[in-house]
């Protein structure tokens, strides 16, 4: 194979604004420095008092989090939690900047992978292993939250970062919900393209909610577990024979995506799949809520795009446990903050939170009474993958792997796309 200039691989890559997006960032895949705080001690005790803040960029969260609040204020006098909330790419980009010293981030959330990784280097987190919030959690999925013996953060949400599909259309159409192999799933597509319906509508204009589809199509392709980390590392690379065969599986996808996908925002997306006019909106389980609040009345499954072309797949499905919930070393109110994490990991407040946004969590003995959430809950014990983008630490090298695909959807062969992230993989080694 030929090789890239740098010139040649931001071209591919950097025109569609994927290939460098965190290279001015001293966010996740930057160097930090402490800056101050200590971690990981166990939060401070004492009175259960004062005014701290929550950051997260779940926004559509914030009705429900207001609620939590309240009841969280009337079982505490002389507290109050104000919520700082960031879009997740600037949340991403941007989150361990304003949460350092703790002006903002009492209490705070993390992505799971780079964000984790650097919060904790930066001794943003305090000790929370011996905390009574712990104890609530399965300790199955409390891994995305520890770092060595300690656990910094508690992983609240589980999500399936798979396309959600509407079954009513699924039905007219005809088309298999749970195809065996990549084959059978693109027969589904196709037959859900003659019915008249865009298969899939995919938000390629969107870094954080586009890149959910890599988790799906990577997971039965790679040859390993942390293939993601493999590639970081320089162990596996994007020019090699399976990540290719992924890209002409992202060039499979090609014909049954909505029109100008690549720069398609999450917004549309989710509406033309909440107005019938998708049959699938590849992001992920997270967006329940959204779509139901958009007016979406269907039933909502999921499905896998299951890349294996031989029926014996590894993976069923992708799943991941992230919103890591933690407790800032800088924070004035530590025990204030403590305490809210602590509420929150209640299986009954974490049954509320569950229900109001559509999403599973990480707590046990919760109970599911949201019909997409019952509905969903097979996921739970089906046999799926961690989902493998989060392995990246370095957000430069994430973005550039992720963008080969993207790149691909826009008519760039896949061995050139490949060549041109590996060229920006090698860079960061």
């Amino acid at each position: 194979m030929s090789q890239i200039s740098r010139r040649q691989a931001m071209a591919v890559l950097g025109a569609l604004g994927l290939g460098a997006t965190a290279a001015a960032c001293a966010g996740p895949g930057g160097s930090t420095t402490p800056g101050g705080t200590t971690g990981p001690a166990a939060p401070a005790t004492g009175d259960i008092t004062g005014k701290v803040s929550f950051a997260h960029w779940r926004g559509e969260d914030k009705a429900v989090f207001d609620e939590l609040i309240k009841r969280f204020v009337a079982k505490n006098s002389g507290v109050e939690v104000v919520q700082d909330i960031s879009t997740s790419n600037d949340y991403n980009a941007q989150g361990l900047q304003k949460v350092r010293g703790a002006a903002i981030g009492d209490a705070f959330a993390t992505f799971r992978g780079a964000q984790f990784k650097n919060f904790g280097e930066a001794g943003i987190y305090t000790e929370l292993k011996n905390s009574k919030a712990v104890g609530n959690y399965q300790k199955g999925l409390l891994t995305a939250g520890q770092s060595g013996d300690s656990q910094l953060g508690l992983p609240y949400q589980v999500v399936f970062p798979m396309p959600m599909a509407n079954t009513d259309l699924f039905d007219k159409a005809g088309a298999e919900l749970a195809p065996k192999d990549w084959d059978a799933f693109l027969a589904m597509c196709e037959k859900l393209a003659s019915s008249g319906v865009t298969p899939i509508s995919w938000p390629g204009g969107d870094v954080g909610n586009g890149g959910q589809l890599f988790n799906c199509m990577i997971a039965n392709n790679a040859p390993v577990d942390d293939m993601c980390a493999q590639i970081e590392q320089g162990k596996l690379k994007c020019t090699d024979d399976w990540f290719i065969r992924m890209l002409n599986q992202y060039k499979d996808l090609a014909l049954f995506l909505q029109s100008n996908a690549t720069g398609t925002a999450v917004e549309p997306a989710q509406n033309l799949f909440s107005q019938g006019k998708a049959a699938m909106l590849a992001t992920g389980s997270y967006h329940l809520a959204a779509v139901r609040n958009l007016g979406a009345k269907f039933p909502i499954e999921l499905v896998f795009p299951n890349t294996s072309t031989d029926s014996n797949a590894k993976y069923e499905g992708v799943y991941n446990a992230t919103f890591i919930l933690g407790v800032n070393s800088a924070s004035k109110h530590q025990a204030t903050a403590a305490a809210w994490i602590d509420f929150l990991s209640e299986p009954e407040n974490a049954g509320y939170y569950a229900n109001q946004t559509a999403q599973h969590v990480s707590v046990k003995d919760v109970d599911y009474t949201n019909a997409d959430l019952k509905r969903l809950s097979p996921w739970l014990d089906k046999k799926t993958a961690l989902a493998a983008r989060f392995q990246f630490l370095n957000l430069d090298v994430r973005n550039a792997v992720e963008a080969s695909a993207t790149a691909v959807i826009s008519g760039t062969s896949p061995e050139q796309a490949a060549e041109a992230a590996q060229k920006i993989v090698d860079e960061r080694l």
